[in-house]
Order: structure tokens, then C-alpha cells, then sequence
């Protein structure tokens, strides 16, 4: 392959250009990236004294440094190509149940399904082309068939292993912090400080939880009632567990139950559930395994049982076979 690549010129001139885009595109977003941490620490830090009718500055949500990812979204939509989805509703909360909560994460999945559909097929092209190959016309309309659809179905294969991997940590996360909301609330704490107080202290151990916690406790601080907290928690999280703990608070605050105590059921429901999980796992790995058994050690195994046996019945009956 590499005597190949030293042949070839247009080769060697094609992988130049793909390494500088890269490491252009690369020192582009870092730019960004220490520019608007260099902003945020310089308006956060900063203590310049003003003088007294001089100009005042506005607020880290007034001045905020855009995305690069906004930016480019906005410029693309300016030249009149729409990256809206017509089921924008759906594909935003699957891109929230990703992490993915911007709001131009949408217009962003969406351009970036654009540009592999169209850019797989024409790497195919280029690479048919680089090898000098001519393939029939039912093998390049094929080839880049599947190409365009492996481009248009990775992204999502991407956002749904995320989300699943996501979804996975919090539901493992969410019986410690179960526990330690029933502690705070046992010792007195309200429900928005139990919340405020159990996220901090899983910010380490399960950020993830600890987010979704914070931003729970922002919304109850911005004046959003407890029920569109939690329900709004349940929709960025996307488990079973998490949305049934939501209502079951919204219904204990609406009855007038004690917290305490249907934290302590649920909590001891929710170590019984991983429990439950753990046996389940435990009893498939016997299956799981006798697939590489029968697959890889039995034929070995067969081998070497028959293979004596074998050897030992052919010297009997090969002198037969030539008449001796």
C-alpha cells in the first residue's frame, strides 16, 4: 500500500491536501475553542474599575461567544439551503437524549447526514479512480448506493449508541443517588436543596446525573414549578426509571405524602431492579459463551479426539487397499 501511495502523484498530492485540511479544520475549532474559554475567564475574573458615566458592559448572555458549529449552520441557511427537519421535534429530543442539547444540534446532525451522503460516493469515485480500476456500471451503481446509505444511516446508528450508552450510565447512577436524596431529605432539606445538594456531590462520581440534576435545580431557582421540572428532566433523560420517579414525586407533592418515604420505596425498588439486571446478565453469559465454544474449541477438540483414531484405521486399511 505505501509503494502504491509513493507511485502514484496524484495520490501523494490528495493525501497532502487531506492532511492540511485536517489540521487546519483542527487548529481552526481549538482557536475557538481557547477564545471563548479566554472570554468567559477574562469577564469572570476581570475587576476593572469604571469610571462614572463611562460605558458599562452587558452580560455573559447578552456577549456570549457564538458556536463555530452555529455560525457554520447559520451561514449555510443564509445561502438558502434549509437544514430544518420536518420532524424537528422528534429528532430534537432524540438529540437530547444523546447529549446533544443546543439548539442548532438539530440543523448540525442534519447537515452532517448532507454532507456523507454526498461525500462517501464521491470518496468511492475518487478511489476507483486513484486505483485505475474500471468497474462495470452494476458494481459503481452499487458501490454508491451503499455508500450514500451508509451515509445517511451512520449518523443515526451514532446518536442511538450514545444515547443508549447515556441512558445506560444514568440508570446505574440513579439508585445512589436515590439514597442520598432520602438521607438529605431525612435530615431536613427541602426537595430543591436535596436536589442541589446530591448533584454536587456526584459531580465526580456520575456527571451525568449530577448535570441533569443541576439543571433541575436552575429551573426551580428560574421559577419553574416543581412538576414542569421534573417533567422536563424525564424528557432530557429518556428512561423508564427517571420518568417514573418524576411522576412519582409530582403525585406525592400533589397528595400531600411524606417524600421521605416514597423515596425510600423507590430506592429500594430501583436496588432490586439492578439486582434483577445483574442476575440477568449472570445467566446469559452461559449462552454468550458456548457461541465462541462450539464455534472455535469444539472443531479443535473433535480434531483432536478423532484424529488418532484416524491415523490408527487408515494404517489398517491402507494395505488392503493396495493388496498387501
Amino acid at each position: 500500500m505505501l509503494d502504491f501511495v509513493a507511485e502514484n502523484a496524484v495520490l501523494r498530492v490528495l493525501l497532502l491536501v487531506l492532511l492540511f485540511a485536517a489540521v487546519a479544520v483542527g487548529v481552526y475549532f481549538t482557536s475557538q475553542a481557547v477564545a471563548a474559554r479566554q472570554f468567559v475567564r477574562r469577564r469572570l475574573f476581570e475587576t476593572t474599575a469604571s469610571a462614572p458615566g463611562g460605558a458599562t458592559l452587558g452580560s455573559l448572555r447578552a456577549e456570549r461567544v457564538d458556536s463555530s458549529w452555529l455560525k457554520l449552520v447559520n451561514s449555510i441557511e443564509q445561502r438558502g439551503l434549509s437544514l430544518v427537519d420536518t420532524k424537528d421535534a422528534s429528532l430534537r429530543l432524540k438529540m437530547v437524549a444523546a447529549g446533544y442539547s443546543a439548539p442548532y444540534a438539530p440543523r448540525v446532525y442534519t447537515l452532517v447526514r448532507l454532507v456523507l451522503v454526498f461525500g462517501l460516493p464521491l470518496l468511492v469515485l475518487l478511489f476507483f479512480w486513484t486505483t485505475g480500476s474500471s468497474p462495470s456500471l452494476i458494481k459503481l451503481y452499487f458501490s454508491l448506493v451503499i455508500a450514500a446509505a451508509l451515509g445517511l444511516y451512520i449518523p443515526n446508528i451514532f446518536i442511538r449508541a450514545k444515547a443508549d450508552r447515556r441512558q445506560q450510565a444514568l440508570v446505574n447512577a440513579f439508585p445512589d443517588a436515590l439514597d442520598l436524596m432520602l438521607v438529605c431529605v431525612e435530615a431536613g432539606l427541602g426537595l430543591e436543596a436535596a436536589f442541589s445538594r446530591v448533584g454536587m456531590e456526584m459531580t465526580t462520581s456520575h456527571p451525568l446525573l449530577a448535570e441533569q440534576f443541576g439543571a433541575v435545580v436552575l429551573e426551580l431557582r428560574a421559577g419553574r414549578s416543581h412538576e414542569d421540572a421534573l417533567r422536563r428532566m424525564a424528557d432530557r433523560s429518556g428512561t423508564d426509571d427517571i420518568r417514573a420517579f418524576c411522576t412519582l414525586l409530582i403525585q406525592s407533592t400533589k397528595l400531600g405524602s411524606s417524600i421521605s418515604q416514597t423515596l425510600r420505596t423507590y430506592a429500594a425498588e430501583m436496588r432490586e431492579k439492578r439486582r434483577m439486571r445483574a442476575e440477568e446478565k449472570a445467566h446469559r453469559l452461559p449462552v454468550l459463551i458456548s457461541i465462541p465454544l462450539v464455534a472455535c474449541m469444539l472443531p479443535v477438540m473433535i480434531g483432536v479426539l478423532m484424529l488418532p483414531a484416524v491415523i490408527r484405521v487408515m494404517r489398517s486399511m491402507m494395505p488392503a487397499f493396495h493388496g498387501g
